[in-house]
């Protein structure tokens, strides 16, 4: 159904990822010939690993974005992630919670983003994530200021869910293609790095609920499963540092 292609965009733009293996080993773009001042998404070494992607046994049905997500590493856990966290300055995206089924809806020409009816729900699964997220956040003392969502029903209603606000973003939206060129996934990180590069206000946390292609347009990550989040760590130059995900039964167990 998705054609990833941003660890490719990565490679031709001269960016380099550093993909930290369970090994420790990395992965890294080759960037010496075509420097750029695009930013780039540092992952850092240390920690435990992620919730691994969709693929087969040992990795070998992986695309490139979900064996980037199965091979990340946490740079914090637990109370060193909670206290960070606490203090604020960061942003965490998440994918919006569980939906009843998983298609590309952005590719069918009935979907229409102001009728909810046209595209993809939460199940109760998902609206349940999304309750225990915000409830998560409240009891750990976690601060939220903005909370930005695509235009998607599934999205705002997860943020609606969590966090009982949201912003619509037009920037979190998919292109409304099933597979995308190049191109089309350079307009998509184009899209979304300012939202996950922008610093947030002294002790607050951005929160965004977006996708998952806009996700790994930015940082050649695919995030699954639904309802995973990704915390980032913007740098005030145009940069972040990815910090660590969790899954939505995680928040309550920090």
């Amino acid at each position: 159904m998705r054609q990833p292609k941003a660890v490719e965009l990565f490679l031709t733009l001269g960016l380099t990822v550093a993909l930290v293996g369970c090994g420790g080993g990395t992965t890294t773009g080759d960037a010496a010939d075509t420097a750029t001042d695009a930013p780039v998404a540092e992952i850092a070494e240390g920690g435990e690993g992620g919730e691994g992607g969709e693929g087969g046994e040992g990795g070998a049905d992986y695309s490139a974005g979900e064996q980037a997500n199965a091979d990340f590493q946490d740079q914090l856990t637990g109370a060193d992630l909670l206290a960070a966290l606490q203090e604020g300055g960061h942003v965490i995206y998440f994918r919006h919670a569980q939906t009843e089924r998983d298609y590309a809806d952005q590719a069918d020409p009935n979907m229409d983003l102001n009728d909810c009816e046209t595209q993809r729900k939460l199940n109760d699964v998902g609206i349940q994530q999304s309750k225990d997220i915000g409830a998560a956040f409240e009891e750990k003392a976690i601060p939220v200021g903005d909370v930005i969502s695509s235009d998607y029903c599934r999205a705002w209603q997860t943020a609606d869910l969590a966090f009982g606000r949201h912003e619509k973003n037009s920037k979190l939206n998919f292109l409304p293609f099933e597979e995308y060129t190049d191109a089309q996934v350079e307009e998509m990180q184009d899209n979304v790095m300012p939202l996950l590069t922008a610093v947030p206000e002294a002790g607050q946390n951005t929160v965004i609920v977006g996708h998952d292609d806009i996700f790994e347009a930015a940082t050649g990550i695919y995030p699954a499963p639904q309802g995973l989040a990704y915390v980032l760590t913007p740098d005030g130059a145009g940069s972040f540092e990815l910090v660590a995900n969790m899954l939505p039964e995680e928040w309550a167990d920090l």
